[in-house]
């Protein structure tokens, strides 16, 4: 409870007595002192239909002056009021109470429960609604009983939670909640269902929440947290009025947090140039990385990353149809056909669709330990409420999944996943019936008397089989050869991608005869396959290849993404280290940049730079294992016939425990002069996804202007001058010119792509922003704020008159693209080799 509020004269007008006994209707409001917010009753929906239909109403608090109303708190959350003609009133006994209407007899649909009764009601300009007794204290606030919204001022203790919507348009209490973690209450989490955390901030270290490095960049706000670690912990912000309006969001400077009935948890700033709220950070970043998607895809429902739409694996269908086509997919999915174990159904017309390496949160599961796949199905058909199993054929451990089933998601690392389908749904009829059956038990049993007949007569053709089943064996073991015996142990299997002979890849490529490019780590050809499929094969040909090349097939085969480049499949014959990818019709985007391409317009552009973001962001943040790629730039992007962008080049990639994101899992680093982050050229520096986030934000540069860094110097650092200077005029003198040519281009998604770009090569790792944030703001969804000055490395840069220290052997024509190793393990100078653009293949 706040502690007592003294009343000013100031406020005395806005006061309302329990001695009025109406004091909010549908037709009125009360508003803060400065007139920021307004408590008042507002309508969602109609109930019923026809002429009896009936609003639902509210008794809430919005901002008074902005538009659209946006509402920051609801008292009747669960208890809406169906009448035309609702009132909110101080009851007799001190208590504000909502009623379906202003008569004595009117029954009393939500009640505040305060322990004393109260003379007066005051809204503060916080948005705080407060009760006060006679003597002036609060002894009822709504900051004590939170919607959805966490205002600047409230401060959150172990009693008070922020609990989402049920859906944008029904404010009951739904399954997402924020609150501080009990029993320590040193960190936020997110929970689902009041018991089940999927999100957590990290413990408080005095200055930032462990989880949330971007607190440490210096923005809008002023974070307090009083006695953490305790029973009393009190957690706080303000927004700094003056910062606010330097970065364009004020007067007024506006801010809330809201858990949104996705699960999420958005920060919004108001900005008064757009007139709208921008958000400018969520988490989780992905929406799909929510506990059981409740609310989007339901149970067995797929959630597509990226999109708004849910969809439901093969055999299955959405559970209301209905309500799936108007974008509702919280019904989930559910068995196509007959039920299981029913009259028209039996278990020989059961079958499993198997999902891939793939994870589920179910309610419950029975693991069966050492049994077969066969036996792990049979378990499952036995038991008319088992969903589906997992199953490991390396263990030999059986899951059957049992209840619902949310948030189905691929893990590379996770068991095979099979969902228990309906055969029939599978070949687009109906169901079996019991002739059906019938009829199908009858021809079997005539197809067993007429094979046992030809037993005697088709016996000798028996050791044939026997004797080419034997050789295929032995001619699939040769083509393996011992290198993919030892991958195997090593990595497990490659059951995800096909496995060559050198002899046809010899042949696919005409004998290596047609070279599409010179890369890290070997030769690209192009190839075909049979069926006049073009790929492009790469030859690896450096010394410790056969290290980068399992590393290589390792990841890529295990990663599936639209901006991601595929492996279609390898040879680890011998000698032979080969990599088979889909062809990038268009090349690297590195040919299309610089003087001497033709320009591209400005939609390929941002085509480009938002899916290289994407694929760089699922690589850091969706996969089971955090990636690092390690070289992102032009040559290393693939551009596919309508410009979506493929990043490929994963032999660097480096792999870091989820667990631990901050620590190396490589003693040595290669990179590339001029995209290399500065904490890597000093060398010694752990391996982290902000170096990734730095050569990206090198690439942005490069494609927004349309030339390449080594063209000029100083060009990446008077572009960040420029853009970090906020010059109104930065965006247009950074863009490429040639613009003009092809269509011309949007100032405002120019702007936020420069902005992007000077937060992205930030000199200290934690200015930088991830790879989720960089996709939101380039898309739009959240607005990037002005950038701080030039980097610190960018400006001496400018005075020295070199953007990187290149080797006297570097091509004054491709300086930056020379490769450059860093780590800890390093005890000489750096290694240096040429790294020719790659124009097909990673």
């Amino acid at each position: 409870m706040a502690p007592p509020l003294v009343l000013s004269i100031l406020v005395l007008s806005l006061l309302l007595s329990s001695s009025d006994s109406l004091l909010i209707t549908p037709n009125s409001t009360l508003l803060s002192p400065n007139r920021t917010f307004a408590l008042g009753f507002f309508s969602l929906g109609v109930v019923g239909g026809g002429v009896g239909a009936s609003p639902r109403w509210y008794l809430g608090i919005w901002y008074a002056s902005l538009p659209p109303r946006t509402i920051v708190w609801v008292a009747n959350r669960a208890a809406p009021v169906l009448s035309p003609s609702p009132v909110a009133s101080l009851s007799p006994s001190g208590r504000l109470t909502i009623s379906s209407d202003a008569s004595v007899a009117a029954a009393a649909v939500w009640v505040s429960d305060n322990g004393l009764p109260a003379s007066d009601a005051l809204l503060l300009d916080s948005g705080n609604l407060v009760l006060l007794s006679q003597s002036g204290s609060a002894v009822w606030e709504s900051f004590d009983s939170p919607a959805d919204t966490w205002l600047p001022g409230m401060a959150m203790t172990r009693q008070r939670r922020i609990v989402s919507w049920r859906s944008p348009s029904d404010p009951s209490p739904g399954p997402f909640s924020l609150r501080l973690r009990p029993p320590a209450y040193g960190e936020f989490e997110l929970v689902f269902d009041g018991s089940v955390p999927y999100w957590s901030t990290g413990n408080w270290t005095g200055t930032q929440f462990a989880g949330v490095p971007e607190m440490t960049v210096p923005y809008i706000y002023e974070f307090r947290f009083a006695e953490p670690f305790g029973p009393e912990a009190s957690f706080s912000y303000a927004v700094a009025a003056e910062a606010a309006a330097e970065a364009g969001l004020g007067p007024p400077a506006l801010s809330r947090f809201v858990v949104d009935p996705s699960g999420r948890l958005m920060q919004y700033a108001w900005s008064p140039q757009s007139a709208s709220w921008s958000m400018f950070w969520s988490r989780p970043e992905v929406e799909c990385g929510v506990y059981g998607v409740y609310g989007r895809c339901g149970s067995l429902g797929v959630c597509a990353a990226g999109d708004r739409s849910c969809q439901c694996p093969p055999g299955l269908r959405p559970a209301d149809p209905a309500a799936w086509s108007s974008g509702d997919f919280s019904g989930g999915c559910s068995r196509a056909g007959d039920p299981p174990c029913s009259a028209a159904d039996g278990d020989d017309d059961d079958e499993f669709e198997e999902m891939g390496a793939a994870d589920i949160d179910g309610d419950a599961e029975v693991s069966i330990p050492g049994v077969s796949r066969s036996s792990c199905e049979g378990s499952c058909v036995s038991n008319c409420s088992c969903l589906g199993l997992r199953y490991d054929p390396g263990s030999r451990l059986c899951r059957n999944l049992y209840g619902n089933a949310y948030n189905l998601r691929n893990r590379t690392d996770a068991p095979i996943l099979f969902l228990r389908v309906s055969a029939s749904s599978l070949r687009g009829g109906s169901s079996s019936n019991a002739k059906k059956k019938k009829q199908k038990k009858t021809t079997t049993m005539i197809l067993i008397g007429v094979l046992c007949g030809s037993l005697a007569i088709f016996g000798s053709l028996a050791s044939i089989v026997t004797v080419i089943i034997l050789r295929r064996r032995r001619r699939r073991r040769r083509r393996r050869g011992g290198g993919l015996a030892k991958a195997k142990e090593d990595d497990g299997t490659f059951s995800n991608v096909t496995v060559f002979s050198y002899k046809e890849l010899y042949a696919a490529t005409r004998g290596f005869s047609e070279k599409l490019g010179h890369g890290g780590f070997g030769a690209v050809f192009r190839g075909e396959l049979p069926g006049a499929t073009p790929v492009a094969v790469k030859r690896l040909e450096r010394g410790g290849g056969e290290r980068e090349f399992r590393a290589e097939v390792r990841t890529i085969g295990s990663v599936h993404h639209v901006n991601l480049v595929r492996l279609r499949g390898f040879c680890c014959e011998g000698p032979h280290r080969l990599l088979v990818y889909d062809l990038a019709p268009l090349g690297s985007l590195s040919a299309h940049l610089g003087a001497a391409a033709a320009p591209l317009s400005w939609a390929a552009r941002l085509r480009i730079a938002v899916g290289t973001a994407r694929g760089v962001a699922y690589l850091h943040e969706a996969c089971r294992d955090c990636i690092i790629h390690c070289d992102i730039k032009p040559e290393n992007i693939l551009l596919d016939s309508d410009y979506t962008p493929k990043v490929s080049d994963f032999g660097l990639a480096t792999l870091v425990g989820r667990g631990d994101p901050t620590r190396a899992a490589a003693t040595s680093v290669r990179g590339t002069w001029g995209y290399v982050a500065p904490e890597w050229v000093s060398g010694g520096a752990a391996i982290t996804p902000k170096a990734d986030v730095y050569s990206f934000g090198m690439t942005l540069l490069e494609i927004l202007s349309g030339r390449r860094n080594a063209e000029s110097a100083t060009f990446a650092a008077w572009a960040a001058g420029r853009i970090a200077a906020g010059d109104d005029a930065a965006a247009a003198a950074v863009a490429d010119p040639r613009l003009a040519e092809v269509g011309g281009y949007d100032a405002a998604e120019a702007e936020r792509l420069a902005r992007v770009a000077v937060w992205c090569v930030q000199d200290e790792e934690s200015a930088r922003p991830g790879m989720g944030a960089v996709v939101q703001m380039l898309e739009g969804a959240v607005a990037p704020p002005p950038p701080p000055p030039p980097p610190r490395l960018l400006r001496a840069l400018v005075a020295s008159g070199d953007s990187f220290p290149r080797p006297e052997t570097s091509n004054a024509a491709s300086g930056n693209d020379s490769e450059v190793s860093v780590g800890s393990d390093s005890d000489g100078p750096s290694r240096v080799g040429e790294d020719e653009s790659e124009s097909r293949a990673g």
